[in-house]
């Protein structure tokens, strides 16, 4: 393995595919005021922007401001919080690549803009994924990404320095951040990147197209 002290990686679209889940609430949230569904497309899009971004994408701005926006975020939320871990599953090689991280004594954690009340009961259902040594949710600090402090912190957590600390996002803002902390950055191709935004310029150290090219990239170094 390579000379990392520490993975860390963004939750949503990077380390497990959450958008079955949260497409299903905010469908749920839809279709309870006569609205249509968003279509996977979309939903997979703009997973990374939250119940906000999900709501907006789903009534329209201009109907949304119309409406009692706070209550149908928390529709959905409840809904979500009830279904967490029925459509979402870890990334096509996650398990292994997890498994090689465990095999080797290199700690893994999260950093995610997920608040901790739907972060936590998520990750102890994902038993596949084993070891996971911090998890640092969007409210475990008063900062959260773009910020670099909760990368910061999870490095301190896990006992290693942001230096020798690979940081995997699909987000700008996980490259943002990571950058921001002095760390090694990957964008992960496989999630939820909007076909819009050019990823190049991000300036993250690398980018991969899925899991296996992470693995043996690793590898390599």
């Amino acid at each position: 393995m390579p000379h990392f002290a520490a993975v860390l990686f963004d939750l949503d679209g990077t380390l497990l595919d959450t958008a079955p889940d949260l497409g299903a609430a905010v469908n749920h949230v839809l279709s309870a005021n006569a609205m249509p569904p968003l279509d996977d497309e979309v939903i997979r899009r703009i997973a990374s922007d939250g119940a906000l971004g999900l709501l907006k994408a789903g009534f329209g701005e201009e109907q949304l401001a119309q409406m009692d926006t706070p209550l149908l975020r928390q529709a959905l939320l409840d809904y979500y919080a009830a279904h967490l871990y029925e459509g979402t599953h870890p990334y096509p090689g996650m398990v292994e690549f997890i498994a090689s991280l465990n095999q080797a004594a290199i700690p893994w954690g999260i950093v995610t803009n997920k608040p901790a009340f739907l972060t936590e009961p998520l990750m102890a259902q994902v038993s596949e994924l084993p070891q996971c040594g911090v998890i640092v949710s969007a409210d475990t600090l008063p900062q959260r990404k773009p910020h670099p402090a909760p990368l910061l912190y999870a490095c301190q957590q896990l006992g290693v320095t942001a230096a020798h600390c690979l940081y995997i996002g699909d987000h700008i803002r996980d490259i943002e951040a990571g950058r921001a902390a002095g760390m090694q950055t990957a964008i992960a191709g496989w999630g939820y990147l909007d076909p819009q935004e050019n990823s190049a310029l991000w300036g993250a150290d690398v980018q991969f197209a899925d899991v296996a090219a992470l693995h043996a990239w690793l590898h390599q170094h």
